[in-house]
Protein backbone atom coordinates (compact mmCIF):
# COMPACT_ATOMS: atom_id res chain seq x y z
CA UNK A 1 0.00 0.00 0.00
CA UNK A 2 1.77 3.26 -0.88
CA UNK A 3 1.51 6.38 0.96
CA UNK A 4 -1.50 8.15 1.04
CA UNK A 5 -2.27 12.51 -0.05
CA UNK A 6 -2.71 14.31 2.62
CA UNK A 7 -6.40 15.72 2.81
CA UNK A 8 -6.30 18.79 1.01
CA UNK A 9 -4.66 17.58 -1.84
CA UNK A 10 -7.18 16.94 -4.42
CA UNK A 11 -6.91 18.76 -7.65
CA UNK A 12 -7.48 22.89 -7.23
CA UNK A 13 -6.51 22.74 -3.08
CA UNK A 14 -4.07 24.08 -1.50
CA UNK A 15 -1.57 21.02 -0.87
CA UNK A 16 -0.44 20.95 2.52
CA UNK A 17 1.64 18.23 5.04
CA UNK A 18 -0.63 15.74 7.67
CA UNK A 19 1.57 15.69 10.82
CA UNK A 20 0.44 13.32 13.56
CA UNK A 21 2.57 13.77 16.45
CA UNK A 22 2.41 11.68 18.98
CA UNK A 23 3.62 11.61 22.71
CA UNK A 24 5.91 8.29 24.08
CA UNK A 25 4.39 5.39 25.73
CA UNK A 26 4.50 5.23 29.44
CA UNK A 27 7.89 4.70 31.55
CA UNK A 28 8.18 3.68 35.23
CA UNK A 29 9.34 6.97 35.78
CA UNK A 30 6.32 8.62 34.38
CA UNK A 31 4.43 6.16 36.74
CA UNK A 32 6.43 7.40 39.18
CA UNK A 33 6.12 11.34 38.22
CA UNK A 34 10.14 11.83 38.17
CA UNK A 35 11.26 14.43 36.20
CA UNK A 36 12.90 12.76 33.00
CA UNK A 37 13.79 15.91 30.70
CA UNK A 38 16.22 13.84 28.31
CA UNK A 39 17.11 11.31 30.83
CA UNK A 40 16.85 8.21 28.63
CA UNK A 41 14.35 5.51 30.62
CA UNK A 42 13.06 2.69 28.21
CA UNK A 43 9.18 1.77 28.05
CA UNK A 44 7.52 0.32 30.89
CA UNK A 45 5.28 -2.83 30.07
CA UNK A 46 1.92 -0.33 29.84
CA UNK A 47 3.98 1.74 27.57
CA UNK A 48 4.76 -0.70 25.25
CA UNK A 49 0.35 -2.06 25.48
CA UNK A 50 -0.09 1.62 24.75
CA UNK A 51 1.84 2.20 21.54
CA UNK A 52 0.63 -1.50 20.21
CA UNK A 53 -3.00 0.27 20.77
CA UNK A 54 -1.89 3.49 19.12
CA UNK A 55 -0.28 1.82 16.64
CA UNK A 56 -2.92 -0.71 15.71
CA UNK A 57 -5.18 2.81 15.41
CA UNK A 58 -2.38 4.56 13.00
CA UNK A 59 -2.41 1.19 11.03
CA UNK A 60 -6.28 1.74 10.24
CA UNK A 61 -5.64 4.94 8.82
CA UNK A 62 -3.76 6.14 5.90
CA UNK A 63 -0.48 4.95 5.68
CA UNK A 64 2.37 7.41 6.37
CA UNK A 65 4.94 8.32 3.87
CA UNK A 66 7.55 8.31 7.10
CA UNK A 67 7.97 7.91 10.64
CA UNK A 68 10.22 10.49 12.50
CA UNK A 69 10.94 10.17 16.78
CA UNK A 70 13.27 11.42 18.89
CA UNK A 71 16.25 9.63 19.31
CA UNK A 72 15.89 8.89 23.20
CA UNK A 73 14.82 5.25 24.08
CA UNK A 74 10.82 5.93 25.18
CA UNK A 75 10.24 7.70 22.06
CA UNK A 76 12.26 5.70 19.16
CA UNK A 77 10.65 2.52 20.84
CA UNK A 78 6.90 3.79 20.54
CA UNK A 79 7.82 4.53 16.92
CA UNK A 80 9.40 1.54 15.86
CA UNK A 81 6.16 -0.27 17.22
CA UNK A 82 4.09 2.34 14.90
CA UNK A 83 6.33 2.15 11.90
CA UNK A 84 6.04 -1.77 11.98
CA UNK A 85 2.23 -2.29 12.05
CA UNK A 86 1.77 0.83 9.66
CA UNK A 87 4.48 -0.70 7.51
CA UNK A 88 6.99 1.52 7.09
CA UNK A 89 10.56 0.65 6.82
CA UNK A 90 12.60 2.57 8.91
CA UNK A 91 12.44 5.38 11.40
CA UNK A 92 14.37 8.87 11.10
CA UNK A 93 15.76 9.78 14.54
CA UNK A 94 16.70 13.05 15.30
CA UNK A 95 17.79 15.12 18.51
CA UNK A 96 15.92 18.03 17.51
CA UNK A 97 12.50 15.79 18.70
CA UNK A 98 14.09 15.20 21.98
CA UNK A 99 12.32 16.51 25.20
CA UNK A 100 13.12 19.70 27.20
CA UNK A 101 16.35 19.52 28.84
CA UNK A 102 15.27 20.10 32.51
CA UNK A 103 19.29 20.51 33.81
CA UNK A 104 19.61 19.68 37.36
CA UNK A 105 16.11 18.92 37.80
CA UNK A 106 16.19 15.88 36.01
CA UNK A 107 16.15 12.71 37.91
CA UNK A 108 13.79 14.53 41.01
CA UNK A 109 10.68 13.83 41.66
CA UNK A 110 8.17 15.98 40.28
CA UNK A 111 7.01 17.90 43.96
CA UNK A 112 11.01 17.75 44.83
CA UNK A 113 11.71 19.48 41.97
CA UNK A 114 8.97 22.40 42.28
CA UNK A 115 10.36 22.50 45.88
CA UNK A 116 13.49 23.26 44.87
CA UNK A 117 13.43 25.55 42.38
CA UNK A 118 10.00 26.80 42.01
CA UNK A 119 11.47 29.93 40.02
CA UNK A 120 12.14 27.36 37.50
CA UNK A 121 8.78 25.98 37.03
CA UNK A 122 7.16 29.24 37.02
CA UNK A 123 8.31 29.44 33.01
CA UNK A 124 6.00 26.93 32.54
CA UNK A 125 3.02 29.04 32.87
CA UNK A 126 4.25 29.95 29.33
CA UNK A 127 1.98 26.86 28.09
CA UNK A 128 -0.88 28.96 29.40
CA UNK A 129 0.25 32.52 29.15
CA UNK A 130 -1.07 34.46 32.36
CA UNK A 131 -1.79 38.35 33.20
CA UNK A 132 1.02 39.45 34.31
CA UNK A 133 3.41 36.95 33.07
CA UNK A 134 6.88 37.82 32.68
CA UNK A 135 7.57 37.36 28.69
CA UNK A 136 11.52 37.19 29.82
CA UNK A 137 10.93 34.00 31.21
CA UNK A 138 10.76 31.90 28.05
CA UNK A 139 14.75 33.02 27.75
CA UNK A 140 15.20 31.83 30.50
CA UNK A 141 17.85 28.47 31.20
CA UNK A 142 17.55 26.00 33.66
CA UNK A 143 20.75 25.69 35.76
CA UNK A 144 22.77 22.52 34.74
CA UNK A 145 22.64 22.76 31.19
CA UNK A 146 19.36 22.76 31.05
CA UNK A 147 16.96 24.70 28.45
CA UNK A 148 15.01 27.68 28.13
CA UNK A 149 11.78 27.23 26.12
CA UNK A 150 12.69 29.68 23.44
CA UNK A 151 15.56 27.13 22.59
CA UNK A 152 12.75 24.38 23.32
CA UNK A 153 10.71 26.00 20.55
CA UNK A 154 13.18 26.69 18.18
CA UNK A 155 14.32 23.68 17.75
CA UNK A 156 11.46 21.50 17.98
CA UNK A 157 9.19 23.60 15.51
CA UNK A 158 12.52 24.16 12.86
CA UNK A 159 12.64 20.69 12.01
CA UNK A 160 8.82 19.97 11.95
CA UNK A 161 8.94 23.09 9.60
CA UNK A 162 11.75 20.88 7.61
CA UNK A 163 9.84 17.32 7.61
CA UNK A 164 6.65 19.23 6.04
CA UNK A 165 8.35 21.08 3.38
CA UNK A 166 9.93 17.46 2.23
CA UNK A 167 6.23 15.90 2.66
CA UNK A 168 4.03 18.04 0.94
CA UNK A 169 0.80 16.48 -0.34
CA UNK A 170 1.66 13.19 2.42
CA UNK A 171 0.72 12.15 5.74
CA UNK A 172 3.78 12.18 8.20
CA UNK A 173 3.92 10.30 12.21
CA UNK A 174 6.36 11.93 14.34
CA UNK A 175 6.89 10.67 17.98
CA UNK A 176 7.87 13.11 20.41
CA UNK A 177 7.70 14.45 24.28
CA UNK A 178 5.22 16.23 26.34
CA UNK A 179 6.91 19.72 26.25
CA UNK A 180 8.18 19.25 23.28
CA UNK A 181 4.53 18.42 21.32
CA UNK A 182 2.87 21.45 23.96
CA UNK A 183 5.51 23.59 21.98
CA UNK A 184 4.51 22.66 18.84
CA UNK A 185 0.90 23.27 19.76
CA UNK A 186 1.85 26.69 21.32
CA UNK A 187 3.20 27.60 17.56
CA UNK A 188 0.00 27.41 16.28
CA UNK A 189 -1.98 30.51 19.03
CA UNK A 190 -2.75 33.32 18.16
CA UNK A 191 -0.31 35.80 20.35
CA UNK A 192 -0.99 36.06 23.86
CA UNK A 193 -3.65 33.40 23.95
CA UNK A 194 -4.19 31.94 26.95
CA UNK A 195 -5.11 27.86 26.22
CA UNK A 196 -3.72 25.05 28.07
CA UNK A 197 -3.85 21.51 26.67
CA UNK A 198 -3.37 17.88 28.15
CA UNK A 199 -1.27 15.55 26.21
CA UNK A 200 -1.62 11.87 27.66
CA UNK A 201 1.11 9.40 26.52
CA UNK A 202 0.48 7.66 23.14
CA UNK A 203 -1.45 10.83 22.01
CA UNK A 204 -2.36 11.77 18.67
CA UNK A 205 -1.98 15.27 18.22
CA UNK A 206 -2.63 16.57 14.30
CA UNK A 207 -1.37 19.53 12.67
CA UNK A 208 -1.94 20.99 8.92
CA UNK A 209 1.34 22.86 7.38
CA UNK A 210 0.58 24.40 4.16
CA UNK A 211 2.65 23.93 1.39
CA UNK A 212 2.44 27.21 0.06
CA UNK A 213 2.42 29.77 2.81
CA UNK A 214 4.00 27.25 5.37
CA UNK A 215 1.44 28.14 7.83
CA UNK A 216 0.45 25.58 10.88
CA UNK A 217 -3.11 24.74 11.83
CA UNK A 218 -3.68 23.00 15.21
CA UNK A 219 -6.75 20.03 13.74
CA UNK A 220 -6.37 17.94 16.91
CA UNK A 221 -5.16 17.83 20.25
CA UNK A 222 -4.85 14.98 23.12
CA UNK A 223 -6.62 12.48 21.52
CA UNK A 224 -6.25 9.12 23.50
CA UNK A 225 -10.16 7.47 22.29
CA UNK A 226 -7.80 4.42 21.27
CA UNK A 227 -6.89 3.83 25.31
CA UNK A 228 -10.94 3.70 26.23
CA UNK A 229 -11.85 0.53 27.21
CA UNK A 230 -8.23 -0.78 27.13
CA UNK A 231 -7.29 -0.13 31.10
CA UNK A 232 -4.31 2.29 29.74
CA UNK A 233 -6.13 5.86 29.96
CA UNK A 234 -5.82 6.11 33.85
CA UNK A 235 -1.79 5.64 33.89
CA UNK A 236 -1.77 8.31 30.74
CA UNK A 237 0.42 11.13 32.37
CA UNK A 238 -0.55 14.65 30.77
CA UNK A 239 2.53 16.19 29.41
CA UNK A 240 3.74 19.22 31.88
CA UNK A 241 6.71 20.06 30.44
CA UNK A 242 9.39 17.57 31.68
CA UNK A 243 7.08 14.11 30.47
CA UNK A 244 6.72 13.67 34.42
Amino acid sequence: MSPTPAQGASAGEELSTEVVVVRHGETAWNASRIVQGQMDPELNEAGRQQAVVVARRLSREAKPAAVYSSDLKRAAETAEIIAKACGVSNVVLNEALRERHMGYLQGLKWDDAVAKSPDSFRGFDIFKITEGSDPDSRNQELPGGGESLNQLNERCVSYLNKIAQEHIGERVVVVSHGATILELCRHTDPPDSSIRRHIPNTSLNVFRVSGVTGQWSLERCGDVSHLKGNGFLENSFGGDGASA
